[in-house]
């Protein structure tokens, strides 16, 4: 899906999660320009309904999500889908759509989390379900479900959010030190039936931010993350991917990090599928590679596996692509890795390309 020029950051270049407008006029999102600069920032409310609206009429929603109507009518507003909820003359039918809705903004984009959150839905949506008086919402399953997948989206994108903040680094720290919230992220990766999938999706952003930190990183290796990244890359749906070999890079830089990758038999058998069915700008491909090098260095067992995986052929094909400098500078070293073995029998390596 290609994103609208309008709808992207000129500093990121990816799509606003949270757009505001200099005295100059020019829009950016609010991250990026916060980093550079802290002038009076002016919230773009006009943009991010455009975006949401973009977003709701579906061009970028994944195939296993279902069907929703489009959203056309003049009215709408994340206020209004609250008030929707909110409502006691509301029938099950009607909140069961409104909550469809609110869940697509809230698993397929920054734009829809945010401003979910700031509108007050997470603690919304916990009083709703976990208040005495919410026995409506218990008894009905699809409501129920529904409402805990919202939850669980906004609650793994607070986690990857506040990662990136000066400000809340020492929460992510005390958060990352917490086994039990890695091993409930992780169990997300790995439960990958049709209704959890979005949360799993979830769950990889939350333990990339967790990550990004290095005083979590052991912690995340202890509590399985590796093991839960590579299932999760192992299944056809994977839109964040990228973001997960990009993290995986970063643990197998830790000697545990990279025995634990290496005690897993079909980790790199996906590693090298990985290299070309990521994303068009080879990024995922690039941090394919990254991973493979370091485990590779550090295993001829791996060098093996690799090989036999046709390794090769995909990093001979990189080459050839429009890729990054960097992606092709790790590819080259990989390939001089390997060539030991093909020096030392030429014919393994001749049969496999």
């Amino acid at each position: 899906m290609s994103i609208p020029h309008l709808f992207r950051c000129p500093i990121s270049l990816d799509l606003f999660t949270d757009p505001v407008t200099l005295s100059t006029g020019q829009t950016y999102d609010r991250l990026s320009i916060e980093r550079l600069t802290d002038p009076s920032l002016v919230p773009n409310h006009t943009l991010r309904h455009l975006i949401d609206q973009w977003l709701l009429d579906g061009p970028n929603r994944s195939p296993h999500q279902e069907p929703t109507r489009r959203v056309d009518h003049v009215g709408f507003s994340l206020a209004a889908l609250k008030q929707n909820l909110q409502s006691p003359s509301g029938g099950a039918a009607a909140k069961v759509e409104t909550l469809r809705k609110i869940r697509i903004l809230a698993m397929e984009s920054d734009v829809g989390q945010s401003c979910l959150i700031q509108l007050g839905f997470l603690s919304f949506l916990l009083r709703l379900l976990f208040q005495n008086q919410a026995a409506p919402w218990v008894d009905n399953l699809e409501l129920a479900e529904l409402a805990l997948d919202c939850i669980l989206s906004f609650l793994c994108y607070l986690l990857d959010a506040i990662s990136y903040s000066p400000q809340s680094e020492e929460l992510c720290l005390v958060i990352g030190q917490n086994r039990q919230v890695l091993q409930g992220l992780v169990c997300l990766l790995n439960d990958r039936t049709a209704a959890t999938v979005p949360a799993a999706e979830a769950a990889v952003r939350a333990i990339s931010g967790l990550c990004s930190l290095e005083p979590n990183q052991d912690c995340a290796i202890r509590s399985g993350v590796v093991d839960g990244l590579v299932g999760y890359l192992s299944h056809s749906t994977r839109r964040n991917a990228a973001k997960a070999l990009s993290t995986l890079e970063l643990l197998v830089g830790l000697e545990s990090g990279s025995k634990a990758l290496l005690r897993n038999n079909g980790a790199v058998r996906v590693l090298v599928k990985m290299i070309f069915l990521v994303s068009d700008d080879h990024q995922g491909g690039e941090h394919a590679v990254g991973v493979l090098l370091t485990v590779c260095q550090a295993s001829a067992q791996a060098r093996v596996d690799a090989v036999n995986a046709r390794v090769l052929t995909q990093l001979l094909l990189l080459l050839q692509s429009q890729c990054s400098p960097k992606a092709k500078n790790k590819a080259r070293a990989l390939l001089k890795l390997l060539s030991s073995m093909w020096i030392e029998d030429p014919r393994v390596c001749n049969s496999l390309i």
